[in-house]
């Protein structure tokens, strides 16, 4: 049971990672935890259980759940509190593994997805560290929010200087002149489903991280998102 005063639910407070399993195999499990505990070591959160505990958690969560495919969601938050922000005041952390599905774009992911720009910018690095996967996902949701009502399917985020930072939950590349390039992560978060989609590229087509404007995205050949629960999809802006 969570309590209704345990800080993830009052203020965020907790990290999250989003898992995919194939076939009742679970894709880079390993390099999944390994950045959950790193953004618990950003957030100053000591994690109640090991890495290797969790993991076997995860697994017997995956294994208990009867799904051959679907989606992991393992979260740490800070724990029971007062009322007050002071961490300290929430000694005990919790900790929340959800084996289920997920769909976040349909059919639409084969057909492709349409996307607008949002009119506010991607929280900025000297904030909030775009790396700790934090459960405060406020400024991805108002931008997603504003995409759906614009009548898009996805939102893409600029940082504070106008560069294309990412979409509202995906990181982004775009295609040029048979080169992929993608905006650096320092405001974004480092994507797992990113850094394979560069592996798997390595040797067949170039791939620049660079910083880049709206134009060079609007004059590029194709353009994609990337992320566990979207997977890849090429979206029209």
């Amino acid at each position: 049971k969570i309590s209704v005063f345990d800080h993830g639910l009052l203020y965020g407070d907790g990290v999250f990672e989003g898992i995919r399993f194939y076939q009742g195999r679970i894709f880079k499990l390993d390099r999944h935890l390994a950045r959950m505990y790193e953004s618990a070591r950003m957030l100053g959160l000591k994690p109640p259980l090991s890495r290797d505990r969790l993991r076997s958690v995860i697994l017997e969560s995956c294994r208990r759940s009867g799904l051959t495919d679907g989606y992991l969601r393992p979260l740490i938050t800070r724990g029971k509190g007062d009322l007050g922000l002071d961490p300290r005041k929430a000694p005990v952390a919790s900790v929340v593994v959800i084996c289920s599905t997920i769909s976040l774009y349909g059919k639409k992911h084969e057909t492709g997805l349409t996307a607008v720009v949002a009119s506010l910018r991607r929280t900025p690095a000297a904030c909030l560290n775009p790396n700790a996967k934090s459960l405060n996902y406020l400024n991805n949701i108002l931008a997603k929010a504003e995409a759906t009502a614009r009548g898009a399917d996805e939102a893409i985020l600029l940082d504070l200087d106008a560069n294309v930072a990412e979409a509202s939950a995906d990181n982004l590349f775009v295609v040029r002149k048979g080169t992929l390039f993608t905006p650096p992560t320092r405001n974004c978060l480092v994507g797992i489903t990113r850094e394979t989609l560069m592996e798997l590229a390595e040797g067949h087509y170039p791939v620049r991280e660079q910083d880049f404007k709206l134009d060079f995205l609007l004059q590029s050949e194709e353009c994609l998102i990337c992320g566990t629960g979207g997977s890849g999809s090429v979206i029209e802006v």
